[in-house]
This record gives structure tokens, sequence and C-alpha cells, in this order.
């Protein structure tokens, strides 16, 4: 695993290394008045070397060996402008030029990212870190080098690197971990033993699990259901904060934690069912928002509720034409038991608003394929039941680097896709063409129409994983939006 270590200065981190790779736009290069990162000689070599290059809209990687100190120079080249739906701190073309710029032989690095702004910091360290996965099974050693990262501001400056934004940038590289994690190690009783790793010993914080039958007898019968096949009970994990000095508001995060999803009867089928481990992402980006929140002493107080199943097969499996009452008290009638997700997280927000008293709830999950279609793979969908929560959180993603997009709520025109005769609801649609997304968010929503509360639902089936790897998304999103409320 590389650590990432923040050099005090520039000058220490290029001594200590044999190679510096500077990743930057490429007006940077050009400019007369840069810092003095080298020696006359190298700094010409630097420009010459971005004068030639053609970022595009991804970044180029262009390197030259130097016969002077440092041994060798790369360069990342970012393009300078991105559209307005991105984020301006480019952290996508970071990531990319970081990966394909080193090969593993380089083993004392000098790692310059520099900014066109100090509010770039964030997302920038962000895409860092997700150049350098922690999770590995892999049997032959690994490259290890040795990285001293310096992040510059617009002058020229070295920025300091607050423990706020190393706790964000640390804990989103362990949420990318859990959600890499093969599912035999990471079924719910062991997500869960891991998540009172994360949240457990911080000050101020109360723990419980509601396991197994105790879900039913408590009117969570949602997470029971989809869980009680598994060789491991289904569980939900809550955790409460409450701040000395409190603003007065109480932000509930939950999150959908499926920690393998076979699509239980209606089972998915070959090349579906694949990375399946990653159906707890939701899960384990409010845990790590949580986590981050709670050590920045946030003002508000915040509840965690992590809805833990796998959607196993077994003589116990929930089935078609089954009918649950759920903890709102709404029945639900099912008609499609791969479409688990919304069962835990209507029980979880039922449980957030009416229970816990939360005022707002965000809840985060890989809940629909069709968010892909929608939004894609770098923008999660935020669908919300109040217009300046669902602005916010937009303008929370384009500063965070982690991008949503709104999608419609409307429950006027979705809620009849979910009608039964026999029940309030079914959990499926009946037109799988009608804005699958939104409805999905919708079913969610039925269970919270009536409590009062502002939501916002985001689904991160993209984003949270990419290239088969967990990405941490979700955690400087949500840091970021529960620091605007």
């Amino acid at each position: 695993m590389t650590r990432l270590t923040f050099a005090k200065d520039l000058p220490s981190a290029i001594k200590a290394s044999d190679t510096a790779f500077i990743v930057a736009p490429k007006a940077f290069f050009a400019k007369k008045d840069q810092p003095k990162l080298f020696a006359p000689k190298v700094k010409t070599l630097m420009a010459n070397l971005a004068a030639e290059a053609k970022p595009g809209d991804q970044g180029v990687v262009v390197s030259s060996l130097t016969s002077a100190a440092p041994k060798k120079l790369i360069l990342g080249v970012l393009p300078d402008r991105v559209s307005r739906y991105n984020c301006a701190a480019r952290p996508d073309p970071i990531q990319k030029v970081i990966q394909s710029g080193l090969n593993g032989r380089d083993k004392k690095i000098a790692l310059v990212v520099v900014l066109d702004h100090e509010a770039h910091l964030i997302p920038a360290l962000n895409a860092v870190g997700r150049a350098f996965p922690i999770f590995t099974r892999r049997s032959e050693t690994q490259p290890n080098p040795k990285l001293q990262i310096v992040v510059l501001g617009p002058k020229g400056e070295a920025l300091k690197i607050s423990n706020h934004v190393k706790e964000l940038i640390h804990t989103s590289r362990e949420v990318a971990a859990l959600v890499d994690t093969p599912p035999s190690e990471l079924d719910p009783e062991a997500f869960a033993a891991r998540a009172r790793d994360l949240v457990g010993d911080l000050e101020g914080v109360h723990v419980e699990e509601i396991v197994g039958e105790q879900l039913k007898e408590r009117g969570l019968d949602g997470i029971w259901s989809v869980g009680k096949a598994a060789t491991k009970a289904p569980r939900m994990l809550v955790a409460t904060y409450t701040p000395a000095h409190s603003s007065g508001k109480h932000v509930a995060l939950v999150g959908k934690g499926v920690t393998f999803d076979t699509g239980g009867l209606h089972l998915k089928a070959r090349g579906m069912m694949e990375t399946m481990k990653s159906d707890m992402g939701g899960a384990a980006a409010v845990a790590g928002a949580f986590r981050v929140l709670v050590e920045a002493k946030c003002p508000h107080q915040l509840s965690l509720v992590m809805c833990l199943a796998e959607n196993a097969i077994g003589p116990t499996s929930y089935k078609p034409d089954d009918i649950l009452t759920l903890h709102s008290g709404r029945t639900v009638e099912i008609n499609n038991t791969d479409a688990e997700g919304r069962l835990l997280l209507a029980d979880g927000v039922s449980w957030a608003a009416r229970v816990l008293k939360a005022d707002t709830i965000i809840d985060a999950a890989t809940l629909t394929g069709a968010q892909l279609i929608a939004t894609g793979m770098m923008h999660a969908a935020v669908i919300s039941n109040d217009e300046a929560l669902e602005i916010l959180m937009v303008a929370a993603g384009q500063a965070s680097g982690d991008l949503v997009h709104p999608l419609p709520f409307a429950p006027e025109l979705y809620k009849a896709e979910f009608k039964s005769p026999v029940a309030d609801m079914r959990n499926s649609v009946k037109n799988r063409n009608n804005a699958q997304t939104s409805c999905a968010a919708q079913f969610i929503y039925n269970h919270l129409e009536d409590a009062g509360v502002k939501w916002a639902h985001v689904d991160l089936a993209g984003p949270s994983f990419r290239n088969d790897r967990g990405t941490g998304y979700g955690v400087a999103l949500l840091v970021e939006a529960v620091g605007r409320i």
C-alpha cells in the first residue's frame, strides 16, 4: 500500500526524491513567473516538454531523464478548462495522469500538484488518493514507492494540508477498500464490525445494532426480509452524535449496505451478478462521512443509519407475491426480489425520521443500474423533495469533486408505477422505461411523505465503483453537503 505523505515544503520533497512528477494545467508550464522548482537546465526541459504536450480532455503524461537533480522528470499536463458540469479542480484527469505516469520503477517520488485555486485542494487530493487504492490480494510483491506530496497554490506557494483534509482523504481510501473487499470477507456482521472500528471510538458517539429477528420485532421488516436467508443475520447499525454546542439541526445519513446481491429468487444473470460486492457502497460512504464530520466537530446533531443485509437465496428467502409491512406502516407487495435496496432504505429513512427525529435526511445507495444511463459514471443522481437542498447537493458536488446531477422529483408522475391490487404499493415499477432512477427514489419517499422532513437521495451506482475498483465516492460529497446545511 502506498502511503500518502505530505512534505513540509517543496525543496525538501525534491531533495528527497529521484523523480519529480509535476501535475498542473498546461498554462502553468508556460508561465514566466512560476516558482523556482528546479535548476535552469531542468526548468528549460520542463517547459519544452510541456510545450509539445497535447492534454486533450483527460490530460497527458510526458517524461524525460534530466542528467541532473532530480534524475527523472514526469509531467502530468492537464487541460486548461473543463465544462460547467465538471469540477474545476479536474479530479478525473489528475487521477488518470498519475496512474498512467507511474510505472512501478520509480522509488522516490516528489508529487507536485499545482492548483488554480486553493478551494480545489480537497477534490485534487481525493483524486491523488484514488490513484493509489489500498485493497489488494495479489500474491506478488507490489511496488511501494516513497511518495512525498506537495500542493502549490495559484501563486506558487506550498499549501498547508490540515488534519481535516488528511482525515477526509484517508477515510475516502478506507471506504474504497471496503467496497473492494470480497463478500466472503465482508458479510453484514463483518461490515458492522468494520463500521464500529470507523466510528465507535469517536467522542460523543453512541452505537447500537438491531440484529436478526429484532428487526422484525421493531418494525424493520424490509431489512429483515431481504437478509433473512443469508448465513449472517441482517442488521441495522445506528450511530448518534451530539455536539457540545448544537446548531439545533439534526442530519441523518442513511446508507444501503447490501454486502452481496444475488438478486434473490429473481436471480441475476451471469455478467450481472459479478461486482455485486460493491452494492454496499452507499453504507460505506455514509459511515466514512459520519467519521470525518464527527472528527471535525460538526455543529449539527448527526445520526448514521446503516442498513446491512446479504440478498441471498435459501429456504427462507423472501418471495415474489410476499407482502411486507415496513417501518412506515405501509404495506409492500413484492414483485421483484432484485429491487431489494429500496426496501432497506425505506426502513432506514423511516427510522431516521420517526425514531431519531432527524429534520434532514440524506440517503446514499448503489440503487439502480439506470443511474449509469441517466447521469453516467462520474455524476451520481440526486433526487430531493426540497429545491434548496437539491441545489445545495449539486454545489457540494462541484466543490468536493464528487459530482451529482439532479433528476426529477415528481410524485404525481411516478407513484402510479407502484400500484398494487392487494397492498399499498409494489416494490418495483410497472413500466421500466419511465424514469427508473427517479421512480426508485419515489419508492423511498413513499415511506417519508408524511414525516415532514427535508430529504435527498443520492444514487451513486456508477461513480462509487469504476474500472472494477471502489472509489470512495460520497465521503467528500456528504461532508461538504452537511457542512453547508
